[in-house]
């Protein structure tokens, strides 16, 4: 099955790769182009709708490499019906409202073919029963996770390149918990979107839009449901949260400061990672590099936490694989603070430092404090190149 999946990720890689240059020039001849934006780090129009190559290449590997059920008919006609909205929506600007009716449709039509979530398991709680409210969380799941792929695409290359590690990561992931069908799913996912990358990455010369990056996240969210969600293992519903760790704190933290003041969620701002990585002086490639770096740590970790044998068959920890998994975790958890903490908040108050007494030899600690927090806490600050 793992050579089967091989085969597939190359299908979809190859299918996609080809596609997107069709994609792009379709998208300028319709007018379907991002222009620039004051929050945005693009210096062009690029086109959008690399998104429908991404599906093109998902479905030619799908009808040939998944089995012929009701699940995968009902993946590949949600993944076709949100592909449609998105690319609706990078056309004529779709309403929110309209467009998140279009994220529920589309993830109706996954539960109802059966990828629904009924049952997972929870460290030290295990087994959770959801009965009834199976299909409605997961339709949530769904929506949310095609919201948060689609936040976290704002910088070349960024969302294809998390998505195709994630993918890897979980196609690794099902493949061991025997779910074959979620695995070469997952290599699919990982395939296409490689494929799109050739020509997305930084300078891009097209955009995925939104039909392409809401499709990766309902796409993502089928590979985990299938996956791993259903399983008793207790990685069910740990790995999923640490694969997807970056995109996940990124749309957090968004939200949240939109929230704070006030503003809409859904509307888009300067305030993600890669925007602050930017005002730090951080060019588009290191920008990318670190987060893909970042991703690939987490989902490293994950890996090896359905790997390592940290935990006899009984329940009881086997102390040496417990603690190098617990240091694999206390790194992670590392790499997370440093590129948060450090790179945000230690880096700037340095050069904030610097300045402030070249200015005024006799500024504070407790002013050039105060700067630092006044500048992080509105998101607004100059370069530090």
């Amino acid at each position: 099955m793992v050579d089967k999946a091989v085969l597939a990720a190359l299908v979809a890689f190859a299918v996609a790769a080809a596609l997107t240059p069709l994609a792009a020039r379709f998208a300028k001849r319709i007018g379907a182009v991002d222009e620039l934006k004051e929050r945005g780090l693009a210096q062009r129009a690029v086109p959008l709708l690399g998104g429908l190559a991404i599906f093109g290449g998902a479905l030619v590997a799908g009808v040939l490499f998944l089995p012929d059920n009701e699940r995968t008919e009902g993946i590949l006609a949600a993944a076709a019906l949100i592909t449609l909205v998105g690319a609706i929506d990078d056309v004529f600007d779709l309403h929110p409202g309209i467009k998140l009716l279009g994220q529920i449709a589309a993830a109706i039509v996954l539960v109802t073919s059966g990828v629904e979530v009924d049952a997972f398991t929870f460290p030290f709680v295990h087994r959770v029963e959801l009965g009834d409210f199976g299909g409605p969380l997961t339709v949530l799941a769904l929506v949310a996770l095609m919201n948060i792929v689609n936040f976290s695409d704002g910088v070349d290359g960024l969302a294809a390149g998390v998505c195709a590690i994630a993918a890897l990561a979980f196609s690794i992931i099902a493949f061991d918990l025997g779910r074959d069908t979620a695995g070469i799913l997952a290599a699919i996912i990982c395939g296409a979107a490689l494929g799109f990358l050739i020509f997305n990455f930084h300078p891009a010369q097209v955009f995925m839009g939104d039909c392409g990056a809401m499709l990766l996240g309902l796409l993502l969210g089928a590979a985990i449901i299938e996956g791993s969600l259903k399983t008793n293992a207790l990685i069910a519903l740990i790995g999923p949260l640490v694969v997807l760790a970056v995109p996940f704190l990124d749309t957090s933290f968004v939200v949240a400061k939109r929230l704070k003041y006030r503003r809409v969620p859904w509307r888009g701002d300067s305030n993600h990672f890669h925007h602050r990585f930017h005002r730090m002086g951080f060019s588009q490639t290191r920008t990318v590099l670190y987060l893909y770096a970042w991703t690939f740590v987490m989902a490293g970790l994950a890996v090896a936490l359905r790997f390592i044998p940290y935990s006899e068959s009984s329940g009881e920890l086997n102390t040496g694989w417990a603690i190098l998994m617990g240091a694999l975790l206390l790194g992670g958890v590392a790499a997370s603070i440093y590129l948060i903490y450090v790179l945000e908040i230690l880096k700037l108050r340095r050069l904030r430092a610097w300045q402030m007494r070249r200015a005024d030899p006799d500024t504070s600690e407790h002013q050039i404090d105060e700067q630092v927090e006044r500048e992080l806490e509105t998101g607004e600050f100059r370069s530090l190149a």
